[in-house]
């Protein structure tokens, strides 16, 4: 699934995760344990990296004139590092103090798979950012598949664009699941043509080995890294195969990294978290029914957004927005608050007659087709390359028909969106390839800070706890009773202070630390 959190004010970065812990009847792992390929973990050493020439950013990028751009040449396959390389565009910001406070880099990977940091350096310019920003020279990048970094697709963008409007029945028929596998049989078979024989080299694994030769062609002696969502999990694949190169590490909302979840099971999990997330927004709806009318009770409010999502199946708003746009955009309220007042103002105004805010906040913009299309593709094939996924349909459907019955909301959305995992190609050798098993000796690494809020629906809070266990000597922050996607420098400062401490001083909490949660919105704000 697809992952939206905000970081300040500076808007959204698609960031992304599929995270989860085991829980009482949930189905039975894919497949059985198999160890890692010998050559998957111990590829041959990789060259050093030439330092980056840092210049004016191309105008595609979309950047102000502060912030410098370069190019970071990596091997396409890692197990033949002689062979054909590929760029990974970068992006960096000066650290904005003097040269006695300048720590280093401070590279930064938004998560997706497939979002793009290459927007990061502009975080100077924020409040919260800024004392970190005095310290720290801000680097962001595209990973191997993102942007102009070995772009890769799966689809013409137009044919993504052009499926909206589009249904997202809570109990599909038999029809519409066939109509679901067609489809996600064509995008596999898509993103095998389009990438051909590189298509399987862009996995977690070699993102990590990616994060390396920018280590390395920064100049930076040891890694200082922050990494959100997905990039949690690709940053303690870093720190279990690189533990000797890292200096400090933020993990903000933490994917679980069990190999067993990677990647089926957690999404499994991740329908369940998000269930709790929609019943949070809409009980702050029901408190505030004198703004919205939209029912008194969390019950009452569902019963209205199923009433739009009804009419929207018969007549699409706008011709653009069909039930599966109402439940995408809804489903950004699951990772931020920021978007309750918002989406509960729209859909109010639908069900009296006005259908243009909900239009303007579900419907597809076309400007942004490429762009999504080549973020879903890098977020498939990761997700796809990175373990394996059940290849018969009888799993799938037996799994999620079990979780659906407990939630509902996102449940179908999800599996469609990773269902060309079952007819991913594949070698029979790689068949048996399980992911690595995360984790570190004590000493192995300098603290590691992970920040998590209890209620987060993109990475339930019980994956930090995974992960905490996984890296000895680490630490945890806890925004209580919150569901933020993304805490770091955000609505709580009293995450804000240990997140700043800790990047400014090396500092963790001498013991695991709890926050209270940050205050609600309120109706009308934007």
């Amino acid at each position: 699934m697809k992952a939206v959190a905000l970081f300040g004010t500076i808007g959204s970065l698609v960031l992304g995760s599929l995270a989860a812990a085991p829980a009482t009847g949930l189905p039975a792992p894919a497949a059985d344990p198999s160890p890692a390929l010998p050559s998957a973990l111990s590829p041959a050493p990789a060259p050093e990296p030439a330092k980056v020439s840092w210049g004016r950013c191309p105008a595609a990028e979309h950047l102000p004139s502060g912030v410098e751009c370069g190019k970071v040449r990596v091997p396409l396959d890692y197990a033949r590092p002689e062979g054909k390389k590929i760029d990974l565009t970068v992006s960096r910001r000066r650290a904005t103090g003097p040269e006695k406070e300048r720590q280093g880099a401070l590279l930064y990977n938004p998560g997706g798979p497939g979002g793009s940091a290459m927007p990061f350096p502009m975080y100077t310019e924020l409040p919260e950012w800024r004392r970190t920003a005095r310290a720290y020279d801000f680097v962001g990048y595209a990973p191997r598949g993102v942007g102009r970094s070995a772009p890769l697709s799966c689809e013409d963008p137009k044919e993504s664009a052009g499926k909206a409007p589009s249904d997202s029945p809570v109990h599909p028929s038999e029809h519409f699941k066939q109509k679901k596998i067609e489809e996600a049989q064509k995008y596999a078979a898509g993103c095998a043509h389009r990438a051909g024989a590189a298509l399987k080299h862009y996995n977690t694994l070699n993102n990590a080995r990616d994060l390396e030769m920018l280590r390395a062609a920064l100049g930076e002696k040891k890694l200082t890294f922050m990494g959100a969502s997905y990039g949690t999990y690709l940053g303690a694949v870093y720190a279990t195969l690189f533990p000797g190169h890292v200096r400090r590490m933020v993990f903000d909302s933490v994917v679980n990294p069990d190999p067993d979840q990677i990647w089926y099971r957690n999404n499994l999990q991740q329908n369940i978290a998000f269930e709790g997330r929609w019943k949070d927004w809409r009980t702050w709806v029901a408190k505030h029914d004198k703004a919205y009318g939209l029912g008194k009770t969390a019950e009452a409010v569902g019963r209205s957004y199923d009433r739009a999502a009804a009419q929207l199946r018969r007549k699409p708003a706008g011709g653009k927005v069909g039930p599966a746009e109402l439940q995408s955009a809804f489903l950004t309220a699951g990772y931020s608050d920021h978007y309750w007042p918002i989406r509960a103002a729209a859909l109010s105004r639908y069900l009296k007659g006005d259908p243009k805010p909900l239009i303007a906040q579900a419907a597809p913009d076309p400007g942004d087709a490429a762009s999504d299309e080549n973020g879903d593709a890098v977020y498939t094939a990761v997700e796809c390359n990175d373990a394996v996924w059940p290849r018969d349909w009888a799993t799938w459907d037996r799994d999620n028909t079990m979780v659906a019955q407990v939630a509902p909301f996102e449940t179908w959305d999800n599996a469609w969106m990773n269902l060309p995992c079952a007819f991913w190609p594949r070698a029979p050798h790689e068949m048996g390839q399980r992911p690595l098993d995360v984790r570190t000796a004590p000493g192995a690494l300098p603290p590691v800070l992970l920040l998590a809020a209890e209620r987060d629906g993109a990475t339930p809070y019980s994956g930090a706890l995974e992960l905490k266990r996984r890296l000895a000597g680490s630490r945890l922050v806890t925004e209580r009773d919150a569901g933020q996607h993304g805490i770091a420098f955000s609505k709580n400062d009293c995450v804000n202070k240990y997140t700043e401490d800790y990047l400014l001083t090396g500092r963790a909490p001498a013991h695991d630390a709890f926050c209270k949660p940050h205050a609600e919105p309120e109706p009308g704000e934007k």
